[in-house]
Order: structure tokens, then sequence, then C-alpha cells
């Protein structure tokens, strides 16, 4: 017989199976997306690919990829990083990870794959460049890797707004103008004759403005392509996500795009952020912008965000603490608004973007460049810590490791070979 005390605890079906519900339902947010663009010059193109799916130790899980290729001096760079950059970051991703490890092990594989796609360009013989901003989701986890000057922006449900790549225009950015310097690059404006000096700071020989792209073989392998990443997860309030490329984020403040669109869903979104860039400037540019909602599921498309002062700059004291209180069935399982930062880094060193905490036979095989992939032959793979500075706390027989054409690539990256390439001019 049932007891008075063995009855209070017992749980009916129903509620067992509506709490099951709202939990698979929580995990798995509604990825909804705009896309708009005005072409003045033909360079810029997008990745949209909202239903990606991917087999790990613990099941399948399902994400979206958003990239943006904002081409100069040709589209080739851009076409070429459309059609490969995904594959060779998945690539550099272990198969036996389950999904935390995943999403741990992206950031990494994100540095590998930019610079694969970055040496496998160079064997095209082409010249052009593009930046390149590229997101990942995952349930509530996002990860973006950038180089260049397009820009993502986040908004969270509750209205504050997060940065989630840099900007690497010479101009703004001190401390890669330090870093081309001290790589054997020189940086200064352009000179028209008679000591007058015009324009933006570029990086010379070639006269690009960036100090990292994809691409750019004729400027000096001290343009590096290792991206910028940032992970970050949402709570189950969602947000939107606002990738521009410079054609819109130099007519309009970060505020302006996200105001301009409120209360819009991600489809019409995406063109009010163009029309509204063109209105301020004209058409001077390419301009292009993807919108991706990232919604509680069931949730109506484009929320109206409580009004708040957005957070500016890139710190990582923007992200606030995750709150420790519990969320409630009368909340409709919504966790409080707030955006945790998992991940973020921004060095050019592949020694110092291919460290990983966990035990090297599970991230990197022995006999395996942990960059493009190749099989090593014994003896002939080269550590990342070859040559460090500091080999208290790196040793040079520590992996991961990479293959001979890998390691040439990291020492022109660092300024410590002299780089082969020609010079001539780019008009990024």
């Amino acid at each position: 017989m049932t007891t008075r005390s063995e009855h209070h605890q017992t749980v009916p079906l129903s509620v067992l199976l509506k709490r099951e519900l709202m939990n698979e339902k929580i995990e798995k947010p509604e990825i909804v997306h705009g896309q708009a663009g005005q072409s003045k010059k033909g360079e810029d193109l997008t990745l949209l690919k909202s239903e990606c799916q991917r087999m790990v130790s613990d099941g399948v899980y399902t994400y979206s990829v958003y990239g943006l290729f904002d081409g100069h001096n040709g589209s080739a760079a851009a076409v070429y990083s459309k059609e490969n950059l995904l594959n060779n970051v998945l690539s550099a991703i272990p198969p036996d990870l389950n999904g935390d490890e995943w999403l741990a092990a992206l950031p990494r594989a994100l540095v590998a794959g930019f610079v694969k796609t970055d040496k496998d360009f160079a064997q095209n013989g082409q010249k052009s460049g593009t930046t390149v901003t590229f997101v990942i989701i995952e349930g509530w986890v996002v990860t973006v890797a950038s180089v260049g000057d397009s820009r993502c922006i986040l908004e969270s449900s509750e209205g504050g707004v997060y940065y989630l790549s840099a900007d690497h225009r010479l101009e703004t950015n001190e401390e890669e103008r330090v870093r081309i310097t001290s790589s054997g690059g020189e940086v200064g404006r352009l000179n028209t004759g008679g000591g007058a000096e015009v324009g933006p700071l570029r990086c010379w020989p070639g006269g690009l403005c960036l100090s990292r792209s994809i691409g750019d073989m004729d400027i000096g392998e001290f343009v590096v392509p290792v991206p910028h990443v940032k992970q970050v997860k949402l709570s189950t309030a969602g947000g939107r996500l606002v990738i521009c490329s410079d054609g819109v984020w130099d007519s309009l403040p970060a505020e302006v795009a996200l105001d301009c669109c409120r209360g819009m869903s991600a489809e019409a979104a995406a063109p009010q952020i163009v029309k509204e860039a063109l209105q301020a400037k004209g058409l001077r540019d390419d301009t292009t912008c993807i919108v991706v909602d990232i919604l509680p599921p069931e949730k109506p498309p484009a929320p109206v965000p409580i009004q708040k002062k957005p957070v500016k700059g890139m710190l990582k004291a923007m992200f606030r603490k995750k709150s420790s209180e519990s969320t409630s069935m009368d909340k409709e399982y919504m966790e409080p608004d707030v955006v945790v930062e998992l991940y973020e880094e921004g060095s050019a060193m592949l020694s110092e973007r291919l460290e990983t905490k966990y035990p090297l036979c599970n991230m990197f095989k022995l006999f395996i460049c942990a960059v493009c992939q190749v099989e090593i032959k014994p003896g002939e793979g080269i550590s990342v810590h070859e040559g460090a500075s500091n080999p208290q706390n790196s040793r040079p027989w520590d992996g991961p490791f990479l293959c001979f054409s890998c390691q040439e690539k990291k020492e022109a990256m660092e300024g410590k070979r002299s780089s082969d390439r020609l010079s001539s001019g780019s008009d990024e």
C-alpha cells in the first residue's frame, strides 16, 4: 500500500513529460536570419547555413553558420574562403569529442581553419584579400572569429550591447601597429610627395589599411590570417546578432543600427539597416548586413527589448557574471538575461592560439599537422613551441605539432624570416 509520504513524493506523468519537453525546447533555440546588401564593387559574399548537423560521441547536434566575406583587390579570396573555410575548421576538430568538448575545441579549430584557408589560397597565385566575420551558433553558445574590419554585435533580449569581433584597422588598433613593425613591416600614411601624408594608416609594402585578413599575398606575411575569437553563452531569453561589412559600420554606430530596426523580424531588419546606412552616406562601398535572431522556442519573432543604456567597448568587464538564482516554472524556464563570456583571445601567435586544456591525445593527433591536417612522418613534426622565448612554460617537445610548411608560415607571420612575396598596392 502506498503511504501518505510516498504519495506526496509522486510526480504525475503529465508533469514529468511537460518538464522534459520544456527542457528540450530550452536547450535548442529557434534561429531566424535575414540578409540584405547593396553592391558597388561586387566583392561582398555571405555564407548562410542554418541547419548543419554533426555527430559526436554523445549524440547528434544541430548548429548554424553565418559568414561575411568583404573582399578587396578582387573577389577571389572572398569566394575561396566562402567555399573552403567551414570545412577547414571542421577538419581541425577531432571526431571523438562530446558536445561540450566540441564547443571548447572550436576556438582553436577556427584559428587552424583560418590559417589553412589562407595558406591554401596562396597556392592560387592571386593577390586579392578578404576580411572575414565567421559565426557558429550551437544551442545558446555563439562563437565568432574575425579578421579585418567587418563586425558582429550582439544585443541581448534585455537590451545590452556586446561587441563579439575585433577591429583590425591599423588606424585604430595600436597593438596591431606594434606587432606589424616588430615583425618587419612598416606602418604609415600614403606619401603624396613633398612630405605630405594623406589617408588612413597603412601597412607597407602594399598599402593595406588592415593588419589581418585572408589572402593579400602581395603585402607580406605579417598581415596575418589569425582571427580574434570570442565565445559567449546567451541566456534562454535569447538575443539578436547583427553582422555587417564596413559599408554599414562606416555609416552607422552600433546603437543606431540596432535602433533603426527595433521590433522588426530578422528578415525585415537586415534591409532596414542597409537602407539606413545608404541614407546616411550613400553607396560608397559594398554594403552588406546579416541579422540573426536567437529566440526561445515559440517566442514571437522580433521582440522589442527593454530600453537600456548600451554597454560600450570590448572589455571583458562588459560581461556580467551569471546569476546563481535558479529559474522557476512561472517564468517559463527562462534564465536571467545574462551574457556569459566563455572564451576570448586575439593574439597573433600560433603557439598561444593552439594551446588546449584537454589532453594532447584528445585534441591533436601526434602525426597530424594541427593547422593543415596533413599526415606528418615520424621525426618530421615541429612543435608550435619551437623557438619559444620562455622554455619553462612551453617546451619544444610539447605539441601540438606543425608540418614543415606550416612551421614556415608561422615563422613568416612572426617576422622570423623575410617574406619572398612581391609588393603592390591594395585599396582596402
